[in-house]
């Protein structure tokens, strides 16, 4: 019997809102949003800044036990107030089997998560993201730790931005690092801005704009288009762009 997905959709309580005119609610893909069914291997939130990616990230996040500023379900902790109030107005609902594994990464708090770890590092957490300190790696080695050591598969796993510290060679392997987890009985959720991660096969890709949520193929999706479109035609563009 098929156990993914593990989260297989979120819906927002229409009945208990607060005004629509107060933020998160005012964000039109959040206003929008009824119930959406996530794929059983990777899932894409896609959008423009401000577009209400993150937010409904963080209140899955939150709703399913996470920490505002990510790490696993154990790690507890909260540096800042800047938690919206999602998470108490969206319905998860899951599958009969629970992962066994989680993770919730915050490109934006990952600093403070590696902190976190290094206080914990008497306890031998540090082995668990492959024996070395996240502080003495650069920010793109501490993100592929989590791929390629800390993450044991079986997992449900919400990342968002990780391409914020990937070069593009990179994304390229954690690109094959997800994949392999996904062979592994795992599920991801991810909010993205990277044409490569994008391309991942047969994923679910949700685009947040201004009419709310809507299901849309890798080649129709700004990222691709822009991408594409200058480097094949960088000169033009560029002599367009800096008005020379």
């Amino acid at each position: 019997m098929q156990t993914k997905p593990y989260l297989r959709e979120v819906s927002l309580r229409h009945d208990i809102l607060p005004s629509t005119e107060e933020y998160p609610f005012d964000i039109s893909a959040i206003k929008n949003l009824d119930v959406l069914k996530f794929h059983s291997d990777v899932t894409f939130f896609v959008g423009e800044n401000g577009s209400g990616k993150s937010t409904l990230l963080e209140a899955i996040a939150l709703s399913v036990g996470f920490s505002p500023e990510g790490g696993t379900k154990n790690t507890l902790f909260q540096t800042a107030e800047t938690v919206s109030q999602l998470h108490r107005y969206i319905k998860t609902a899951k599958s009969f089997r629970t992962p066994k594994d989680h993770y919730f990464l915050r490109a934006e708090s990952f600093y403070n998560v590696a902190t976190y770890v290094d206080e914990l590092r008497d306890f031998g957490v540090i082995s668990s993201y492959g024996g070395r300190s996240l502080h003495q790696c650069s920010h793109g080695e501490a993100f592929m730790a989590l791929l390629t050591a800390k993450f044991r598969g079986n997992g449900l796993y919400l990342l968002d931005e990780p391409e914020a510290a990937l070069s593009p060679s990179r994304q390229l392997a954690a690109l094959s690092a997800i994949h392999q987890l996904v062979k592994e009985e795992s599920q991801f959720i991810i909010a993205t801005h990277s044409p490569i991660l994008l391309a991942y096969p047969h994923a679910k890709i949700v685009l947040f704009d201004s009419s709310g949520l809507s299901e849309i193929q890798y080649e129709d999706t700004e990222h691709f288009a822009i991408t594409r479109n200058f480097l094949n035609h960088y000169p033009h563009r560029l002599k367009t762009l800096l008005d020379e």
